[in-house]
């Protein structure tokens, strides 16, 4: 690094050091300002003159020596002049240095300035030695250079301490140095190490547009006012380890071209690093941000440790860029932790990391892997449109609300491992194959795009990390199992669920249903239990099946029922959950136009009946043909006035073939009427007689004989018709057509017809009967 040129010297403003004095070597020119009563300065004075103003100079003596050069022998005899016999050390009133030049090793050492002491544009060739000295007024030292070391430990400044625009070519120390009042060092230059630890600034301090070449040394320091370090230069190591910022603090800006070591530092108030850089390794471990911290804008070409840092509120990295690995292990944000925008291009680590409000990553890239083992969210973690290009496990991860992943990008292949109220993935893409497995969660596939097999599974058990069991405490008051609330415009096709409710599953609008794979236990919306009364008289109940949430939505807005309360995992405002007597009304609910209507229902019904066939679950598919038939029959649009007839028949004597129950029931009521109609009106009174008659010819012929047969009448009166005897032949009769047999029986005209129509119907409800319980046996 170059070293600028000195700034050329100006004409002082005060009157200088004219010519012929005794000692003098070359007077003319001097820029040193005359002693008081005197036409020279202290340094062309002659012998006489120069003893006898020493001689009148008592401790606290103000003083003007401003532009005068000071030989290690001349400043010697200038403190010796002002020593304190009580301290034995130098006392100065006000002390005007300005300009001055100390050739030689300045030895100010523990010396006392009682009023204010001007150093502005002062050269010090030789050590400059202030450590323990005692500034009781304003210091100023704007533009002074020290060439060789400044030592400033132990001093104590009781006013404003101004280093503006100074140089310290050499190591500058202020150990322990105690500011009481402003501590200015903007576009102060430190060639060398400038070591601040310890340093206590009471007042505000500026170091905005300081330039540290080497070392920057701040290790346990204490700033109770603001610190601004806006837009400083750190060539070399900058150490703040420890540092307390009782007050805000700017860091906005600052280039750290070496290592940054913030381990341990306190921030009480607002820390301000927007658009730091960091060109090497970045260490906040341990540090404690009590306000704000804003890293927005910052660049961290190095890594970034912030391993068990603690920001008690929010935390802002947004747009930063961390181009090394990014470590915030076991970190604690009790606030919002923003990183929306950030770019993480190597290993990003929060590990066993506490949100304890929201964590935002809109629009986040991490280029390289992503560890959130045992982190936990007690507010939501938002991923929106982030990007994951390398990583490959995600989790597991504990929040108590919602994990927001819609529009982001997985490109390669992924597992996530989640424990939340919510997990929302809308119109997120999956370039690679990818495994999610939840607990407790609602997933919200909405318009997902994938490109390769897509696996949900509900996890049986607590999630575990290198044999550490996650904490859920934070979903105590969740419930157990994950629920899929919608995979509306979802290939299907690459699409498997296992162990999910979908009772809340909307899939209106998806595509090659009919090729989802569901697996395990997955579980649909039953029909509304309990009795019920049409118009309060009628008794009615629904048959016990699986159904689709749609089919809910419709029955309910085609029943006028008022809106019900939200089926999602976060209470409903009345703290009420829906009926289950009653069908659930939708989203949209109660408007017809965004409520899907049994023709589509049908087509939804008929997919995902092919789905349990091809997995060969009769009972399944059953339950979804009769939802298929029940959209038909109640398809007004779609499906014709004649069909719809057969279709409420088939309904109403069999459940479509699929209620045993209900043909059986409907067998014994026709086996009964049949009964009661072969009692009352087909058995005759008896079995009529066949007669014999001819005639035999006279001359002894052959004889012909007729055998007629009587037609059955039925003359009995009503009450002699229903007997036992009379109830068995007819039961006889039923049963033989039951099973297309003919009774033998000699029937009257009405039961000769009664008979003919119970051989067709009762036949056909017993197979129907046969066919509904072979269905649900059937694998």
């Amino acid at each position: 690094m170059s070293t600028p040129p000195d700034p050329a010297p100006s004409a002082p403003s005060w009157p200088y050091c004219g010519h012929g004095a005794e000692e003098a070597t070359d007077p003319v020119g001097c820029p040193g300002i005359h002693v008081p009563g005197r036409t020279a300065c202290l340094a062309h004075l002659n012998s006489a003159d120069r003893d006898a103003y020493l001689t009148g100079l008592a401790p606290g003596t103000d003083i003007d020596h401003r532009g005068t050069r000071f030989t290690a022998p001349l400043l010697n005899a200038l403190l010796q002049a002002l020593r304190d016999p009580t301290t034995g050390k130098p006392h100065f009133g006000t002390a005007r240095f300005e300009g001055a030049e100390f050739a030689e090793e300045a030895g100010f050492h523990r010396a006392r300035f009682s009023g204010p002491s001007q150093f502005g544009g002062a050269r010090f060739s030789g050590t400059a030695r202030f450590g323990g000295a005692r500034f009781a007024h304003d210091a100023g030292f704007e533009g002074a250079q020290f060439t060789s070391t400044a030592w400033f430990d132990g001093a104590r400044f009781g006013g404003g301490a101004l280093f503006r625009q100074a140089q310290f070519a050499e190591a500058a120390w202020f150990g322990g140095v105690r500011f009481a009042g402003a501590a200015r060092f903007g576009g102060t230059w430190f060639r060398d190490d400038a070591r601040f630890g310890g340093a206590h600034f009471l007042g505000s301090v500026g170091f905005a547009s300081a330039r540290f070449s080497s070392t920057a040394w701040f290790e346990g320091a204490r700033f109770a006012d603001d610190a601004r370090f806006e837009g400083a230069l750190f060539s070399g190591t900058a150490g703040f380890g420890g540092a307390r910022f009782a007050d805000d603090v700017w860091f906005g800006g600052a280039r750290f071209a070496g290592s940054a070591g913030f381990g341990g530092a306190r921030f009480c108030s607002t820390a301000r690093f927007g658009g730091a850089d960091f060109s090497e390794e970045a260490r906040f471990d341990g540090a404690r941000f009590s306000s704000t911290a804003w890293f927005d804008g910052a660049r961290f070409a190095g890594d970034a440790r912030f391993h068990r840092t603690q920001f008690a509120d929010d935390a802002r990295f947004g747009g930063a860029r961390f181009a090394g690995i990014a470590g915030f292990d076991l970190a604690r944000f009790r606030g919002g932790a923003l990183f929306s925008q950030a770019q993480f291009t190597d290993v990003a680590r929060f590990d066993a990391a506490l949100f304890s409000g929201t964590a935002r990553f809109e629009g986040t890239q991490f280029a390289g892997d992503v560890w959130f083992h045992l982190a936990q969210f007690s507010g939501d973690a938002l991923f929106p449109q982030a990007r994951f290009t390398a990583m490959s496990w995600l989790g597991p991860v504990v929040c108590a609300k919602t994990v927001e992943l819609s529009g982001a990008l997985f490109e390669v292949p992924v597992t996530l491992e989640i424990a939340a109220s919510e997990v929302r993935c809308e119109r997120t893409r999956w370039e690679s194959t990818a495994t999610l497995r939840l607990r407790y969660a609602t997933l919200d596939l909405s318009h997902a795009v994938l490109f390769f097999p897509v696996a949900v599974n509900a996890h049986p058990v607590p999630f575990a990390h290198s044999g550490t069991m996650a904490d859920e405490n934070l979903l105590a008051a969740s419930q157990h199992g994950v629920r899929v609330a919608s995979v509306r415009g979802v290939d299907a096709a690459y699409l498997v669920l296992t162990d999910t409710d979908l009772s809340q599953c909307l899939f209106s609008g998806s595509f090659h249903l009919d090729q989802l794979r569901l697996e395990g236990r997955c579980a649909f919306a039953a029909t509304p239990t309990g009795l019920h009364f049409r118009r309060s008289i009628w008794p009615y109940w629904w048959t016990r099946r699986r159904t689709l949430a749609e089919e809910h939505h419709w029955r309910a807005q085609t029943a006028g029922r008022p809106p019900s309360p939200s089926p999602s995992p976060s209470p409903s405002p009345s703290g009420q959950t829906p009926s289950p007597r009653h069908w659930r009304t939708g989203p949209h609910h109660p408007d017809p136009n965004r409520t899907p209507d049994p023709e589509h229902l049908a087509a939804l019904y008929r997919q995902l009946r092919k789905t349990f066939e091809d997995s060969k679950d009769e009972p399944g598919a059953a339950d979804f043909y009769y939802g298929e038939m029940e959209m038909r029959r109640h398809d007004l649009v779609g499906t014709p006035p004649g069909e719809r007839g057969l279709l409420w028949g088939y309904w109403l004597t069999s459940g479509y073939g699929l209620r045993a129950s209900r043909a059986l029931v409907w067998l014994a009521v026709a086996m009964t009427a049949t009964i009661a109609l072969m009692m009352g009106l087909g058995l005759p009174d008896s079995a009529p007689k066949q007669t014999a008659s001819g005639t035999v010819p006279a001359d002894g012929g052959r004889v012909t004989l007729v055998v007629d047969e009587q037609d059955p009448r039925l003359t009995l009166p009503a009450g002699d018709r229903f007997t036992m005897k009379r109830f068995d032949k007819s039961l006889q009769v039923v049963l033989n057509s039951v099973v297309f047999r003919s009774s033998g029986q000699d029937l009257t005209t009405w039961g000769t017809y009664t008979e003919m129509v119970s051989r067709f119907t009762e036949p056909v409800l017993l197979a129907l009967a046969v066919l509904a319980m072979r269905s649900r046996i059937k694998r």
